[in-house]
Parts: C-alpha cells; structure tokens; sequence
C-alpha cells in the first residue's frame, strides 16, 4: 500500500515537473492516468487483505462502514475544494496538492506501525494471480452473481454521468456550480446509509440488507428522465442521486463485508484485483457504448435506457446468502 502511495505520489509530480520546464505533453498525461489507475487498483486491493489481515472478523462491518462513510465525505468535499484550487491557484498547484495527499497517506499507514508476516514469493504473480482470481469468484455460486450484478449496476448508473453533464450544462442552462451542487450535496446520503448498515443488519440479517438495499439502488436512476430546467430540476437530480447514494452506501459495506468473509486470506489480494479491473473495465465499456446510443437518440433517451435496464439487475442478487 505504501508503495502503490509512493507510486501515484511520483506520477503526478512529474506533471508539474515537466510543465516546468516546458516538456508537458498529452501522451505524458495518458501515462500519469493509467499508472495512477493501475497503482489505485493494486492498494484497493492490499488494502482490502490489510484490512482482513488486522481486523477482528465481527469488526469487518463497522470497519467498512467507516471506509464508505469517508468515502462519500471526501466524494462531496473533494470536487468543491479542488475547484476552488484550481480557480485560485491554477491546475499546476493542484495538481501538486494531490499528490502531496498519497505522500500523506503513505505516511499515515507507516504510522500505523506493527509486524507483517513477510509474503511468500510466488513466480507469476501477475496475470496467473489475475486469473486465479476469476476462477475463484466465478467458482463461487454467491459471490459470482454479486460480480455479475456490480458489473452491470456500477457501469449503468456511471453511463448516466456524462450524459447528465451534457444536458445540465447544455440545452437545460444550469450553471457549473448548480452541477457541482447537484452531485455534492447527495453525497451526505452516503454517511446516512453507511451509518445505517450496521443496525439495519442487526434487525434484519444480512441477506434482507443486500436484497432490499440492492434492490433500492437500481430503482432510482430511471427518475433521471425527468429532468427538466429550472430549480425543480435540481431538485429532481439531487433527490434522485440522494436515494441512489443512500441506497448504495448501505449495500457497500455489507457486501464488502461479505466478500472478504468469503474470500481466504490468502486469495484477497489477488480477487479484488480481478474484482476491481473487471468492473471498472465494465463501466467504460457501458459507458462508450451510453455515448454511442445518445449520439442516435440523444441524452434523455439514453438515460432511460440506462434506467430501465438498472431495473433488471436484482435479479442478479443472490436470493441465498451464507
């Protein structure tokens, strides 16, 4: 984890580096992207072993839910003050400042201190461990249809992302902060679900909260269609995205829960890492696939299709969960 730190810290002060003496390029930017993106899937994953590794096994969901809630506090903190960097300091600066951040994290798990078992060296640790991972998720009756549906759920809401920035910012008027404001706000739903779901499976069991929470998520995005001018239709993004985010910030926790449960300890690393590329690869490919319908139909037409589709995928829940 501290290397995947020190990794993303590196990429991107070479940005600012080469602004500075004149060589900044686009295919340097490319770069930077898909290093950061490679090291941000290699420390989720550590990180989720780590987590496995130092936790007791009936703290795993507080722990969790701890995760998520700073998540979405950093998600609706996060884009405000990195506006107001850029517009008072310029991209250089901020761009400097984020890096700054995963020094600060490397730091902060060093702090963390304590002993480590040293890992068994294995000679093909990268795309063997890939597939190793698959296998095992696949292998697993619960676990393979809860990748099949965050597959489909997280790249049909993302789909939407794009196409909602087209037409709040294009044909329907609103102003850059009013976007801002209709994605930043929801985000307190996330430390209202995430706070939720250790009590919510207290009462009802853990198969009730991924049911009917799962369930919730996809049902929201469908009222995107309805967006319309005005601040009626900020109201309408920030209801829809505030019951999409509360739905989703109680489901996260207990399914991360679960699959770390599920996964043996020395299977962590290597299946939320096929985990994470295959569901981010999910989400461009839906996404490219979004801006080609829209590109036929337009934005609206696609959002709806997104929705109605989001509206299939509870059932791909497992209805029995060990």
């Amino acid at each position: 984890m501290i290397a995947m730190d020190l990794v993303r810290f590196v990429a991107l002060m070479s940005v600012p580096a080469a602004f500075v003496l004149g060589l900044l390029s686009f295919g340097q930017l490319v770069v930077v992207s898909v290093v950061v993106g490679a090291a941000d899937i290699a420390f989720q994953a550590a990180s989720g072993a780590a987590l496995k590794a130092l936790v007791r096994p009936e703290d795993l969901l507080v722990a969790n839910g701890r995760f998520e809630s700073t998540a979405w506090t950093a998600t609706a903190v996060g884009p405000p003050v990195g506006g107001v960097l850029v517009g008072a300091f310029g991209p250089v600066v901020t761009v400097v400042a984020n890096a700054v951040s995963f020094l600060l994290s490397a730091l902060g798990i060093r702090a963390i201190g304590g002993g480590e078992a040293v890992p068994v060296r294995v000679k093909s640790p990268r795309m063997g461990d890939l597939v190793e991972g698959w296998r095992f998720v696949l292998g697993h009756s619960v676990l393979r249809l809860l990748f099949v549906n965050t597959m489909a759920v997280n790249g049909l809401i993302m789909v939407s992302a794009p196409l909602l920035a087209v037409l709040m910012l294009g044909p329907l008027g609103f102003a850059p902060w009013q976007y801002g404001l209709a994605f930043a706000v929801p985000c307190l739903g996330g430390l209202v679900g995430s706070r939720l779901a250790r009590p919510l499976v207290g009462r009802f069991g853990r198969r009730s909260v991924l049911l009917v929470a799962g369930t919730a998520r996809a049902c929201w995005p469908i009222g995107l269609v309805f967006i319309h001018a005005g601040t009626s239709g900020l109201v309408v993004v920030m209801v829809v995205e505030f019951g999409l985010i509360t739905s989703a910030a109680v489901f996260n926790p207990v399914f991360a829960t679960y699959r770390l449960e599920q996964v043996p300890a020395d299977r962590v690393v290597r299946t939320l890492s096929a985990w994470s590329i295959s569901t981010k690869a999910s989400i461009a490919v839906v996404t490219a696939l979004g801006g080609v319908l829209a590109g036929v139909v337009g934005p609206r037409v696609a959002i709806g299709v997104a929705g109605v589709l989001l509206l299939a995928t509870p059932l791909l829940l497992p209805r029995r969960i060990g």
